[in-house]
């Protein structure tokens, strides 16, 4: 479904964005994967799907950084067809004890480096008529939780970005949506989970229940392949009028 088109995916050496990556590299798009972390495990995890696929080590934070991968991705491929947005980190504090750094760099990584790579990657796919912007929100796009003021902050900014870009490009055949996750357990979540089996002098099952049980009723956690066959969805034909949608995978989360 996806031959000969590009997927560039932030954020996919680990959790979500490789399991987005994997997803579109099935349907047979070329990868060009970001991140930190291990990088040769995802790297031939990807190419063992029989497309080609690429690396830039681009700090989202750095806006020189994003513009140096568009132009690589650009030149190795001919042009990005689909944009995940995915890169993310987190912190979690009260908002008067909640460190000014930690706030600029939560802003800029899971917010601005989306509007960043949107606006490099925007105009090549208009020139084609074809092009899937995916943004990677977060229930947190649509509701709150105390004491992660910064993430929720960011999380509905991409949702509002989301409705903008899909807005300004209706009448094309370029899309804009966004994946709003629950608990998904990727490595940031393991690190809740961790934390909170040791402040409670819990095991870490019985952590998992109380993280899953305090906002999710179903109970169980949202998987990276789930959120990568939504964003192939969102690339099919099936998907090419459905524009600004905020899709939650929530396990019932935002429906209480």
């Amino acid at each position: 479904m996806l031959a000969n088109k590009t997927a560039l995916v932030t954020g996919s050496t680990s959790g979500i964005g490789l399991g987005i990556a994997k997803a579109l590299a099935r349907q047979g798009a070329n990868i060009v994967l970001n991140g930190f972390g291990d990088v040769e495990g995802p790297k031939a995890e990807i190419a063992a799907l029989g497309v080609q696929v690429a690396y830039h080590g681009a700090d989202m934070s750095k806006p020189a950084e994003i513009e140096d991968m568009m132009k690589f991705a650009a030149e190795r491929f001919g042009r990005v067809d689909i944009l995940v947005n995915n890169a993310g980190i987190q912190h979690v504090a009260r908002i008067e004890d909640f460190p000014v750094e930690k706030w600029d760099a939560i802003i800029a990584i899971n917010l601005t480096s989306a509007f960043h790579a949107s606006r490099l990657a925007i105009p090549a796919m208009r020139a084609a008529n074809w092009g899937r912007i995916i943004n990677v929100a977060s229930v947190h796009g649509l509701v709150g939780s105390a004491e992660k003021s910064a993430y929720v902050a960011a999380k509905h900014g991409v949702v509002g970005l989301t409705k903008v870009t899909a807005l300004e490009n209706a009448a094309s055949g370029v899309t804009c949506n966004a994946i709003c996750p629950g608990w998904v357990l990727t490595p940031l979540v393991q690190k809740q989970v961790d934390a909170k089996a040791a402040a409670l002098g819990i095991s870490n099952e019985e952590a998992k229940n109380a993280l899953l049980g305090e906002k999710e009723p179903s109970m169980q956690f949202t998987t990276p392949e789930e959120l990568g066959e939504l964003a192939v969805f969102f690339c099919s034909p099936a998907g090419s009028n459905v524009r600004g949608v905020a899709w939650n995978m929530d396990g019932g989360w935002v429906a209480q």
